[in-house]
């Protein structure tokens, strides 16, 4: 028993192939994946032709209609030799296709491919663009079940099947990767009908159809995190940058500090076009070790984002899984941590105590935090917060009675770890943060005490601290 798939090509006549045209002449039944096609009328004659239409008009899914007709060809197969003959080409543009090859390995049939004029070309046509340039093609139903597009956008695509049902979803996808205002073309079926609309507006256009393609134009050259490897690349190259060239893992630990500083103090600063640019600037630093290492023979690209997806999904039991967690963030933080001890013992990892996770070169009270809150969930933490408050007033009365400032200095480096620790007990889950809210108010304040004088063409140091005083208060009323 024999399943051929034949191309019908564009949706003309004269677009068939003469075999896909002998192949018809000789089939006793041909299943049509759509009538609706200027080609049917004009097929050989001999065979016994059915269609899949009415599954079209039934509102149901894509995927759906495919299961359809999944069912019926391989129920029909079983009873003999069937064609299915579909728009186009049946490995570019028919969705079942693999599908039917895997079942055909299955169920013990075979199958025969009878190529046709891809769809592509005429979208291609219409649109004004050639084959080549990097062009990529992407299904529409598997984009509309998607977060985010698997799409390169320093390359043009075209998304099959935009249908009516699933144009939103496609939409909302990729407005994740592509500005609203972004002008894109729908095509319409093998009449080549085109509307240019904005991204925003193709879930509203008349145009939409199990039989109509989208096409997205490349984004800019730039705009691709593969160009960004390949300048990151070039510039490691022997004909590249000395500086970029002599890099180490270890002589970039400054510049991975300084960047990461940058795109928190964009943060704070509720800059957000600064911090496209800082987290650039971090994403480089991320990008020049990666290089490092894949000219090392260390790991590559491909490995970290592997290492992290395959992380994320592992993590995330509740997303990708069947975990329950009641939409509770602490039982997620909780179940994070479950897996990961998990993960470590079956990689075989040494023991290792409850703080070691914590690297101890990050900033320090951003340690303190993390070292307080970890010992907290196993217990190791006052009832309530009174013996959090009763321990700073113990740890300030030791300061008071320290004997010089060598042990002043110690005793209040105590009381800081237990304020962390009573930050902690406030819900203040980031005492860095608390901290540089707190330095760019001050830096505010200062700044209007520095503006303001030299308003009075006067300088600081010839202010009297009363002075200065007013001033602070001035730029305190004023919200800064």
């Amino acid at each position: 028993m024999t399943l051929t798939i034949v191309g019908l090509g564009p949706g003309y006549v004269d677009d068939i192939t003469r075999h896909a045209w002998r192949i018809l002449e000789q089939a006793q039944i041909v299943y049509l994946r759509t009538s609706r096609l200027d080609c049917v009328n004009d097929l050989p004659n001999s065979a016994q032709y059915q269609n899949f239409d009415s599954l079209y008009e039934t509102g149901d899914s894509l995927s759906s209609i495919d299961d359809a007709i999944l069912a019926r060809l391989i129920d029909a197969v079983q009873q003999g030799d069937v064609v299915y003959a579909v728009p186009g080409d049946p490995l570019i543009d028919e969705t079942l296709t693999r599908r039917l090859q895997q079942q055909a390995a299955e169920r013990d049939f075979d199958i025969r491919i009878v190529k046709g004029i891809s769809l592509v070309q005429p979208v291609l046509d219409a649109v004004k663009i050639p084959a080549g340039d990097g062009l990529q093609i992407v299904d529409g139903l598997l984009l509309a079940q998607m977060h985010h597009p698997p799409i390169n956008p320093q390359f043009p695509a075209l998304v099959s099947r935009v249908a009516l049902n699933v144009a939103e979803s496609v939409k909302h996808t990729l407005l994740n990767q592509y500005p609203g205002d972004f002008l894109v073309t729908l095509v319409q079926g093998d009449r080549a009908e085109v509307q240019c609309l904005p991204l925003h507006k193709i879930d509203k256009s008349p145009y939409l159809s199990p039989w109509t393609t989208l096409f997205v134009p490349s984004l800019g050259e730039y705009t691709s995190y593969e160009a960004f490897q390949e300048i990151i690349a070039h510039l490691r190259a022997p004909e590249g940058c000395p500086w970029d060239r002599k890099q180490t893992h270890e002589s970039l630990r400054p510049y991975l500090l300084e960047e990461a500083y940058e795109v928190l103090d964009a943060i704070d600063k509720g800059q957000t076009d600064e911090l496209a640019g800082e987290l650039g600037d971090l994403l480089l630093q991320i990008l020049l070790h990666t290089q490092i290492a894949t000219e090392a023979g260390e790991f590559m690209m491909s490995d970290v984002l592997d290492q992290v997806n395959r992380k994320m999904i592992r993590r995330h039991p509740h997303v990708w899984g069947t975990v329950d967690v009641d939409g509770d963030p602490d039982q997620v933080t909780q179940n994070w941590e479950d897996i990961k001890k998990k993960e470590k013992a079956a990689n075989g990892e040494s023991w290792k105590g409850l703080l070691d996770s914590v690297p101890g070169a990050g900033p320090a009270l951003w340690v303190a935090h993390k070292y307080q809150h970890k010992v907290a969930k196993v217990g190791f933490d006052w009832p309530d917060v009174s013996g959090v408050e009763d321990k700073i007033r113990e740890e300030l009365q030791e300061i008071l009675e320290a004997p010089d400032n060598e042990e002043k200095a110690k005793e209040i480096g105590d009381l800081m770890f237990v304020m962390v620790n009573w930050l902690r007990w406030l819900g203040v889950e980031d005492p860095e943060s608390l901290m540089r809210t707190n330095n760019l108010k001050f830096y505010n304040r200062f700044s209007y005490i520095e503006k303001q004088a030299a308003a009075q063409g006067r300088e600081l140091a010839d202010m009297t601290l009363e002075e200065m005083d007013v001033l602070w208060d001035e730029g305190k009323a004023k919200g800064l």
